[in-house]
Parts: structure tokens; C-alpha cells; sequence
């Protein structure tokens, strides 16, 4: 038994120095760390410089700390503390550069790889946040004798300010702007850079004319030709709802009501008020067809709910919204949903596009001439947020009376009027 065991343990031997063997005849190590050094003098820097950029032969005088007596250290135990440092330059003309250290109670190193040899020399290293300012001039002296020293001309110009004329007042503003443009002769660099810097954002800076293109690139409007001549090609159904989806709209049952001299029962004081007028014009399909997607999107917003976030809106399950929908084609439940909303929730640009949209196609109804009364009561909304919304489109708001009633009018017509940026009244 004894011997089998130690035949045993010999197997077990001879395989571990086989793996050791193995092991060895691996391939060598590209390089090697040859010794981690302390710099005798000022070591490397790892600098940080956030916002700026910093010329890289920009020179720096080095501040160091005096470490702590000996005795001290030994009280304190461990390991003596690298010393801080400091950095600081004033080479430029108008900046002054402070660098300081980051993460002081971290270790960090800078690795020399020499490539002839593969050896690596690692040295300890600081890690250094630089800041920048601009050199300010000298300040005043602002005693309390200087500050008591007001001359009679000041208590005078004081005195004018308060209690003068408008006449005597534009005069001191008049003596005062040419104080200031004098003394731009005399300014310092501090000042000259500071100007030029606020020169540079000025001269950037979009005019009112670029910035009214870009309110109205991002208008929730539906697509338009804002460029035409004719008020009947800025929106057209096709461009708005697609030729496709247009054409998939049925109103052979609403024309076969109307001849019959029945009514059409809908869910919309606008649609039912219009659908005999439009039915028998001429062009009769294709108005049809705008008045019946404009009814269906009526319906899809009455079937909205309160959303979980914060001024939304949930719609309604696919199955809720054919059945309420009904007749219409799923084509054009799907072009509802997908321009209307997102993933089942509609926010606060999805009901804005809804909203111009009913105001383009009930103004596409009328003949570019709205009486509001109607389209605010179905879309449950106060005159004065369906005046904005027709606005958005375009249209000049005007008011009518008819007895005691006051009828607000929605116009389209070109040029449109879309609203303007409103401009900052100066203080007096």
C-alpha cells in the first residue's frame, strides 16, 4: 500500500514539472518595470485645463510647500507626504495661469517606455487643475477719505438726476455717454480683452429676421407652400393627409343620406352644420373627404384620456378606436395614431398639431373664412386658445355682431400673418 500511495505522489510530481516546463517555454515579456523613482526636482504634471485651451510652451513658475519638521512626522506615523505645489504664470500679456492640485490624496505616475530596450520607467507624477484670469489693473484706493471726497460736480450731477428737467437730465446722459467713449482711448488690456470677447459673441449672434425663420421652421403647423400665391395652394389635403389616405376616405354613404333628404347623425356640431352645404357643391368628393378625416379626428380627440405624466394624454386601444372610428378604412386610424401621437401618449406638440390641423381643415371648409363658434365647442376649448391656435396657421382673428351674440371670425388670406416675436420694451 505504501508503495502504491508513493507511486502516486511521483505521477503527481513528474505532472507538475511537466506544467512547469510547459509554463516556462512561454513566450518572453515585451517589456519589464525596471524601478518606480521620486524625482529629486519638480516632478511631471498631468494638466487640466477645463473650458480653455493652453499653449504648450507656455512657461510656469513652481511654488512648493515646505514639508513638515521631522519630529512632527514621526509623531503622526506613516509614510511623510509628498510636498504640495503650486504653479503660476504671467508670461501672457493679459491672463494669468494658476495651477493647482486635483486629487491630492491620490497617486498617480507617468510611464517613459524606452523602445530599443522595452524597459519602462515609471516616476510619480502631479495631477494639476490650471486655471485662468485676466489680469485686472491696479484697484483704487477706496479709503474712507477718497469715498468722502466727492466733488461739487458730482453732488451737482446727483442733484440733476433727481430732481431735474427731462432737459437737464438728457444733457447729464448727454455728458455722460462721452465720458464713457473717452475713456475707451485710455482703457487697459484687462478691458480691451473683455470688449473684444463681448465683440466676438455680438458679431455671432442671429438677427431677429433668422431668429423669426427658426420659430417658424419649428411652428406646429401642418406642411404648407408659405410661398404661394393663391390662398387655396398653401395647405393642400393631399400634401397634409396623403394622397393615399385621402383617397381611402368613403363618402358615397354620406352623398347617398344627403340626396335622400335624411339627416346624417355625427358627433360634431361643425360636421353636421356643413355636411348638406359641402355635399351639394361642386367639387363635392374631395371636401367630403376633408370633412369626414376633420370628423374623425374630432372623435379620436374626445376618446383621449388623462396620461401618467404630467400633461399628456393616453388615446385609446386599437380596438376602442375602429370601433369608435367606424367606417373609417385602417389606413386612416393608423395615419391618426402615428401623427397624433407616440407610442400612445400624446403630449403637448402632439395636441398643438392636432389643433392647427382642425383649424387648416375647417378653414379649407368655409372657404378660408371660419366662424369659430362651432369647431371651439367640439374641441371643448376657450375662445381665446382657438384664436391662438388659428393664428399659428396664419389667419387674422376679427370680431362680428350679430344682435347680442359676437361672433369671432378666423380669415385666411395672403400674405399669412403668423405671430411675431415679441420685442423687449425698454426701460424708461
Amino acid at each position: 500500500m505504501a508503495e502504491a500511495s508513493q507511486r502516486k505522489r511521483r505521477r503527481a510530481d513528474d505532472d507538475s514539472s511537466e506544467s512547469k516546463s510547459k509554463k516556462a517555454g512561454g513566450p518572453a515579456a515585451t517589456f519589464s518595470i525596471t524601478d518606480i523613482q521620486k524625482p529629486q526636482t519638480s516632478p511631471p504634471v498631468l494638466a487640466i485645463t477645463p473650458g480653455f485651451s493652453l499653449n504648450q510652451n507656455q512657461p510656469f513658475n513652481v511654488y512648493e510647500k515646505a514639508s513638515e519638521p521631522t519630529t512632527k512626522r514621526r509623531k503622526s506615523g506613516g509614510i511623510p507626504a509628498a510636498p504640495e505645489l503650486a504653479l503660476h504664470s504671467s508670461a501672457h500679456t493679459s491672463i494669468d495661469y494658476t495651477a493647482r492640485e486635483a486629487d491630492p490624496l491620490l497617486n498617480h505616475y507617468v510611464a517613459i517606455v524606452d523602445p530599443k530596450t522595452g524597459e519602462v520607467e515609471i516616476i510619480s507624477a502631479k495631477k494639476m487643475l490650471v486655471r485662468h484670469k485676466v489680469r485686472a489693473k491696479s484697484e483704487l484706493d477706496d479709503s474712507a477719505e477718497n469715498r468722502a471726497a466727492q466733488t461739487q460736480y458730482e453732488k451737482r450731477t446727483a442733484l440733476g438726476e433727481e430732481f431735474g428737467t427731462r432737459k437737464a437730465k438728457k444733457a447729464l446722459k448727454a455728458v455722460a455717454d462721452n465720458a464713457i467713449m473717452a475713456s475707451t482711448d485710455k482703457m487697459g488690456a484687462a478691458e480691451r480683452v473683455m470688449l473684444d470677447s463681448v465683440n466676438d459673441v455680438y458679431k455671432t449672434m442671429a438677427t431677429k429676421e433668422e431668429l423669426q425663420a427658426a420659430v417658424d421652421q419649428v411652428r406646429p403647423v401642418p406642411r404648407g407652400n408659405f410661398n404661394a400665391e393663391d390662398i387655396q395652394d398653401v395647405y393642400i389635403p393631399a400634401e397634409i393627409i396623403g394622397a393615399e389616405v385621402l383617397n381611402a376616405i368613403p363618402v358615397m354613404d354620406w352623398q347617398e343620406t344627403v340626396k335622400k333628404l335624411e339627416p346624417v347623425h355625427v358627433p360634431s356640431r361643425f360636421v353636421a352644420h356643413r355636411i348638406n352645404r359641402v355635399a351639394s357643391s361642386e367639387d363635392a368628393v374631395p371636401r367630403l373627404r376633408v370633412l369626414r378625416y376633420l370628423l374623425w379626428v374630432l372623435i379620436f380627440w374626445a376618446t383621449t384620456g388623462k396620461g401618467r405624466e404630467r400633461g399628456t394624454k393616453s388615446i385609446g386601444k386599437r380596438d376602442k378606436l375602429r370601433e369608435m372610428l367606424a367606417p373609417a378604412p385602417e389606413v386612416v386610424i393608423e395615419n391618426i395614431r402615428r401623427k397624433f401621437s407616440d407610442n400612445g401618449v400624446m403630449r403637448k406638440e402632439h395636441m398643438e398639431l392636432l389643433m392647427t390641423h382642425c383649424c387648416v381643415f375647417a378653414s379649407i371648409i368655409d372657404n378660408y373664412e371660419v366662424n369659430m363658434a362651432d369647431l371651439r365647442e367640439d374641441l371643448k376649448l376657450e375662445q381665446k386658445q382657438l384664436s391662438q391656435y388659428f393664428m399659428e396657421i396664419g389667419a387674422r382673428i376679427k370680431q362680428s355682431k350679430a344682435g347680442d351674440r359676437v361672433n369671432h371670425i378666423a380669415k385666411l388670406a395672403i400674405p399669412l400673418q403668423f405671430p411675431r416675436i415679441r420685442q423687449v420694451a425698454r426701460r424708461k
